[in-house]
């Protein structure tokens, strides 16, 4: 298991990045994503696929997209997301706090878990190491994007 975390202030309020953050919207123009949820888009339990690029509407993504869930929905302060692919699994948690007036503090930590431990594994931990850890990098390099995509309010 690899994992690494990462924190950035954002200069918005909490309610709004949660917004951006947490709930699933069926596009995601920041990542060029999008998310087929099944049911509602939020809280523990809810389940979706995620495929790049924008789906058309009613589009389903093709099959062995990769599926995941909400594993853990605290509002406005931490949620977990696990993503499920054939040689691997991602867990995303991210927590806010207050960072001062209309600032919040955002840590996102990432793990990856192969489903198998093969030899070959072994020798490229490190890469995975930097892999994840650039990741993180980049997702906490895309905060404001993302928070710039919701109305303020």
């Amino acid at each position: 298991m690899t994992t690494a975390s990462g924190t950035r202030e954002v200069a918005a309020p909490r309610s709004r990045v949660w917004r951006a953050l947490a709930v699933l919207e069926p596009y995601c123009a920041v990542c060029d994503v999008s998310y087929v949820v099944d049911g509602d888009a939020a809280g523990k339990g809810a389940r979706f696929v995620c495929v790049p690029g924008r789906l058309a509407d009613g589009a389903t993504p093709r099959s062995g997209a990769p599926r995941g869930e909400i594993v853990e929905w605290e509002p406005e302060r931490v949620v977990t997301t696990r993503l499920e692919l054939t040689p691997e699994t991602w867990t995303t948690r991210i927590e806010l706090a207050d960072a001062g007036p209309g600032a919040t503090r955002v840590t996102i930590t990432l793990t990856h878990e192969p489903r198998r431990v093969r030899l070959a594994d072994r020798f490229t931990r490190s890469a995975l190491q930097r892999m994840v850890r650039d990741t993180v990098d980049g997702e906490l390099d895309k905060l404001p994007a993302h928070v710039g995509q919701v109305a303020a309010g």
